[in-house]
């Protein structure tokens, strides 16, 4: 299985690639990582449709065909991580690739949004896009970790 995660936006700080490479390294082969950044679409004087739509543009460039589509949305279903653990599950067991999408500082098209197979939030807070990078992969990492009865994840 493949998991992909699209976002929106080239440059993170050194310490979030650093622990995103941290993490992204513990994944077993079976479950194969990916990170693509897509560019952040040029603010000057352009509408939040014109923005929208070009970054909609990039991201489903860098998303193949068929894979399930997961995006990150302050609106979407909560999940405990227990919960994202039974997902992950579901999803291997369905032979299914997951793009998972984190949006630009204008978040995401709103059609892309309603197209999307689900809509999950990390968190009720309001987090900088690198935070976001890395709680992704991190509680990614805890998910598969509970699934491999790994100690990693401990109550």
């Amino acid at each position: 299985m493949k998991l992909l995660v699209v976002a929106v936006g080239q440059r993170v700080p050194d310490w979030a690639q650093t622990a995103w490479d941290d993490y992204a390294k513990r994944f077993p082969p079976e479950l194969k990582l990916e990170l693509r950044a897509v560019k952040t679409e040029p603010r000057a004087s352009k509408t939040l449709e014109t923005l929208h739509a070009a970054e909609r543009e990039r991201i489903e460039a860098a998303i193949a065909k068929g894979m399930r589509i997961v995006v990150l949305d302050e609106r979407g279903t909560a999940l405990t991580t227990k919960a994202l653990a039974a997902r992950l599950s579901a999803w291997q067991g369905g032979g299914d690739d997951v793009a998972l999408v984190i949006g630009g500082p204008d978040g995401l098209d709103p059609a892309f949004k309603a197209a999307a197979h689900e809509r999950i939030r990390l968190s009720d807070l309001t987090l900088p896009h690198a935070m976001a990078r890395v709680l992704l992969v991190e509680q990614l990492y805890r998910a598969w970790s509970i699934n491999a009865g790994h100690p990693y994840h401990r109550e």
